[in-house]
């Protein structure tokens, strides 16, 4: 996949050197792979609030409602596809020049708007002044991006075209009563979701790296991973006693495992074979993303509920709790099988976990035993799977040097 420098307006050169900004940086390494930059790595730090921000909307309440979890689940997608659309700019234009970075700022203030009013949605006005000014930045690079080369305007038209119609539903929206305004986003979201997929094929004429675009979305997936961990250790009071210390490493084996999992996909390499334009490995990382969210905060009111002297645990909870689980298995398989063809082990794998979750989830109600059968059963169900990642690599390998 070949990057090309944008070629908008540049400031003066004496104001860039007042400014103190060389020009662009190198963003390849010695083997000519695409990292993160620092400017990304600096507009991922408030992403980190967002998501704390969306999953305190849950509360304290252990038995969660579904509008609740129907409402932290559009918020998280939100921040998301917010998050992804910079992701998808970077992944094609060599993004470190002065202009860009300023855009950026700009698009980072968009960011933190967003957070503050995720709290007070829809009532406030500055979620979606937040995502528009977040999403008109994105427009403006690509906008700016455009001139850069004939193929580069072929697949600029499809992301203005449906972001574009989608930034204009959001602006509607502030003009509208209070109560429509979720309708509205939620046809905004659904055209811009749809915009990549209804324009995959010219997407496809340029690919996107297939080694910066699952970087950046196993560092978000990171993110979220370390939401999930906070929610647990926030639960854990001070000074716990013995019990409360067996509760709680019992808890963290969870995502522990979660993270043994993906970590083990993403350095197999078995997401870069079929990325082709990235939208169907991007939107199987949403709902999984969103699952280990709610996993983090069910993990954690599970721990509060121990420490104070609950005997059983709700089952708005524990269907929640297996819930995220299992949506995180199955998005699991589905990454699979963009590199391959899922075997009869692949596929007995994946049953085994989300029928141990499921019948653990459904029948346990007290809380230090269901955490002492859950936390084993996905242990196994990672120790299986590590095994068959590490064979279909090295099967891959041995084709390879055939």
């Amino acid at each position: 996949m070949r990057r090309v420098r944008t070629v908008g307006a540049r400031l003066p050169g004496w104001l860039s050197g007042r400014l103190g900004v060389r020009g662009p940086a190198p963003l390849e390494d010695e083997a000519g792979h695409r990292h993160a930059t620092w400017l990304e790595l600096f507009l991922d730090i408030i992403f980190v609030y967002a998501l704390a921000a969306v999953v305190a909307r849950l509360g304290t309440d252990s038995t969660p409602s579904v509008g609740g979890i129907l409402a932290v689940s559009g918020l998280f997608v939100v921040v998301q596809w917010a998050w992804m659309g910079q992701v998808y700019y970077d992944t094609r234009f060599d993004p470190d020049d002065l202009p860009h970075r300023l855009l950026v700022l700009v698009a980072l203030v968009g960011a933190g708007t967003m957070t503050l009013g995720v709290d007070e949605v829809p009532e406030s006005a500055l979620l979606p002044v937040g995502y528009l000014i977040v999403r008109g930045v994105l427009l403006l690079l690509y906008l700016r991006a455009r001139p850069a080369s004939p193929i580069a305007r072929t697949v600029i038209s499809v992301y203005l075209v449906g972001f574009g119609l989608g930034w204009l539903i959001w602006l509607v929206s502030l003009a509208v009563p209070i109560a429509l305004r979720p309708a509205l986003w939620v046809v905004a979201m659904a055209i811009e979701l749809a915009t990549p997929w209804v324009g995959r094929r010219r997407l496809e004429q340029w690919p996107v790296d297939n080694r910066h675009l699952p970087e950046r979305i196993g560092q978000f997936t990171i993110i979220v991973l370390g939401s999930a961990l906070a929610n647990l250790l926030f639960a854990v009071p001070d000074h716990p006693r013995p019990h409360m210390i067996l509760t709680a490493g019992l808890a963290f084996v969870v995502p522990a495992a979660v993270w043994w999992v993906y970590t083990t996909f993403v350095t197999t390499n078995l997401s870069t074979t079929r990325l082709r334009a990235g939208q169907a490995y991007t939107y199987l990382h949403i709902p999984l993303s969103g699952a280990l969210l709610l996993l983090g905060w069910s993990l954690g009111q599970t721990v509060r509920l121990v420490d104070s002297g609950a005997s059983r645990l709700p089952l708005e909870l524990r269907l929640l709790l297996a819930a995220s689980v299992v949506v995180w298995v199955l998005c699991g398989l589905g990454l699979f099988t963009l590199a391959t063809r899922p075997s009869a082990s692949r596929l007995a794998i994946t049953a085994y976990a989300v029928i141990s979750v499921s019948l653990i989830g459904a029948t346990v109600r007290e809380a230090r035993l269901l955490l002492l059968l859950l936390a084993p059963a996905i242990v196994g169900y990672a120790v299986l799977l590590n095994r068959r990642l590490t064979a279909v690599r090295e099967e891959w390998d041995r084709q390879t040097e055939g």
